[in-house]
């Protein structure tokens, strides 16, 4: 995988996990075709285990917004170091929803059918955010636009790129690479890449 594009670290790097390497683009790996997601009737729906709620784009605009500067580790071992992001907390959108005590795991649902799942103690976390600009440029569609979660301390199939919904769950549910032979964590420098 070294080349042109990619490169391992030319000295120990606390922020590379092992078997990564870093790479200057920000490639785009996408299974199935990219969603063209017509902004004026983007929703967001909130189910299960919390009071039900669809949330419009400008609901969401409403909530306060941050910059981020997070690394981006990719399990098929290429790392992106200090990408820039504009978004909104989780912690934030937590503060606008209601979720029963009940609710442990979460269904990440994304237009085009993806789906991943994580756990509400990885979720609910102060650096995690769904993103809608890169590099102060509005989200391209090919890196999950308008909207994707990022979650930048498990590996980038977590951060659910076209993000339309969560469903709160108590019990843990696989979605679509979990289902197919990943991890159903995915952290990094524990390199969780497979379930087996």
């Amino acid at each position: 995988m070294p080349g042109k594009f990619f490169q391992k670290p030319t000295e120990p790097n606390d922020r590379v996990p092992p078997g990564q390497y870093l790479t200057n683009g920000f490639p785009v790996l996408t299974y199935g075709s990219t969603p063209q997601v017509d902004m004026n009737t983007w929703e967001f729906r909130i189910s299960g285990a919390v009071e039900p709620k669809i949330l419009t784009w400008d609901d969401f605009m409403e909530l306060p917004q941050s910059e981020f500067t997070a690394d981006f580790h990719c399990v098929t071992r290429w790392s992106k170091l200090d990408v820039k992001w504009t978004g909104i907390k989780v912690t934030d959108f937590m503060k606008v929803i209601e979720v029963e005590p009940k609710a442990k795991h979460i269904m990440e649902h994304c237009y085009g059918g993806y789906t991943t799942n994580i756990s509400m103690e990885d979720f609910v976390r102060e650096e995690n955010f769904f993103a809608f600009k890169l590099f102060d440029e509005p989200l391209p569609a090919e890196h999950g636009g308008p909207m994707r979660l990022v979650v930048p301390h498990l590996y980038a199939w977590k951060s659910a790129k076209w993000i339309n919904g969560l469903e709160f769950l108590e019990k843990e549910d696989l979605g679509f690479w979990e289902r197919n032979g990943y991890h159903q964590r995915g952290e990094p420098f524990a390199e969780e890449r497979y379930s087996y």
